[in-house]
């Protein structure tokens, strides 16, 4: 004799909750209150039939209301990892292995999926982007209805099985002050930075994946004054503009005929022309980064991440990117350009234990010398901590402007 399990139970209450919900024509992801009381009164109403009858038993009703509701509002066995607060990213190697990451560190769960349902989930997930991925585009790159960015390759370009990354926008800071209180950097040189924004400098935040750039740049934005017009451009939205007067743009695939495209340099360029008072580029991958330094150096103040494993390298590959735009764009033009346009680098990184912290902060006084920029430590690590180098940020007339005592905030601190 076969012994009914919990799991044909939720199979059956699955089956019956689809069907109401196709005949009422309710949509999951649109009206999930009602979604939410129609699997509460199915699961209800199977519980009752199922002891007069020969229905398996529910064991555990809250339990079999939240795993219908994964399934058909939300992304199957990977929303209790999505609605976990302490899990940064998911990733799905093949159906049988699915990682997570807490606090910097990754994890193998014991989550599988069954055939074909990781290809249904990401259906699923790619339906409310207006974004696609087929054989003619392999790649997408996308977000999803709570900001967490979805990122999906599918073979031949990978071996067997489609590759999936989740990363969640777990934004644990707001502000500077935050970040410090996280212990991602000091109080002293948060005050600096945020008289930095506030005076107008430009600032390059820096890092490599997953050290918390956006999260950095998120806060730094929370510094611009209230007065200014804020222009972002990303490929998927990812920044949280705390501004009365923002305007945000995101990069667009091509369509099926491969017209329609919008790539993240046509958005810089667009950007200018809608009276910025301030540009926010997400991140700067390739040649974009042309575009970017052109508006920088007309005295538009500005911001954006970049991949790089310290502040110095970050700034020579501000000077390598542009070089991407065409053959007519050289090093002569370039270097010069990246002195004059870049004011501060500020690099974050991950440590061993999983914390993220600022590790320096860079000045770049306007100068350059056969090929190559100057930099200042203005911040710098010693010993684990964050301290006070002996550099100096460039337009120090631009901190007394705005009403900020320099020396004051550079003070060293004992």
């Amino acid at each position: 004799m076969c012994v009914p399990t919990a799991t044909s139970a939720l199979d059956v209450v699955d089956g019956e909750v689809r069907e109401l919900i196709r005949r009422r024509g309710l949509d999951p992801f649109t009206d999930p209150g009602p979604v939410r009381v129609l699997v509460r009164d199915v699961v209800a109403d199977y519980s009752e039939r199922s002891l007069t009858s020969a229905l398996p038993p529910i064991g555990d009703a809250d339990s079999v209301v939240r795993d219908v509701l994964d399934r058909v509002a939300g992304y199957g066995p990977l929303q209790r990892w999505l609605d976990d607060p302490e899990v940064e990213e998911i990733w799905v190697n093949e159906p049988g292995r699915v990682f997570v990451a807490r606090r910097g560190r990754s994890e193998l769960t014991t989550t599988i999926l069954g055939a074909g349902e990781l290809a249904d989930l990401v259906e699923r997930m790619l339906r409310t982007s207006g974004r696609r991925i087929d054989m003619s585009q392999p790649f997408v790159d996308a977000m999803l209805p709570d900001g967490s960015r979805l990122h999906v390759v599918i073979p031949d370009i990978t071996r067997h099985h489609m590759a999936v990354n989740i990363r969640k926008f777990v934004l644990q800071a707001h502000s500077l002050d935050e970040l410090v209180a996280t212990g991602t950097l000091t109080a002293q040189a948060a005050r600096f930075l945020e008289a930095a924004v506030a005076s107008g400098l430009n600032v390059l935040v820096s890092g490599g994946t997953q050290a918390g750039k956006t999260t950095l740049l998120n806060c730094l934005v929370a510094a611009i004054p209230a007065r200014e017009r804020v222009i972002t451009c990303e490929e998927v939205f990812e920044l949280r503009v705390p501004l009365p007067d923002v305007v945000a743009m995101q990069t667009r695939q091509p369509n099926l005929e491969g017209a329609g495209e919008i790539p993240l340099r046509r958005l810089v360029k667009e950007a200018l022309r809608m009276r910025p008072s301030r540009i926010v580029v997400g991140e700067v991958r390739q040649e974009e980064c042309l575009d970017l330094l052109i508006a920088l150096n007309s005295g538009l103040p500005g911001m954006c991440t970049l991949h790089a494993n310290s502040a110095r390298e970050a700034v020579v590959k501000m000077c390598t990117l542009p070089l991407l735009a065409g053959d007519n764009i050289g090093h002569a033009f370039v270097v010069p350009t990246v002195a004059a346009s870049v004011d501060l680098v500020v690099h974050v990184a991950t440590e061993a234990s999983g914390q993220r912290r600022v590790r320096e902060v860079v000045a770049v006084p306007g100068r350059a010398e056969d090929g190559v920029v100057e930099l200042a430590d203005v911040f710098t690590t010693r010993e684990g901590r964050l301290v006070r180098a002996e550099g100096f940020p460039p337009h120090a007339e631009r901190f007394a402007a705005a009403g900020f005592d320099l020396p004051a905030l550079l003070e060293a601190r004992r």
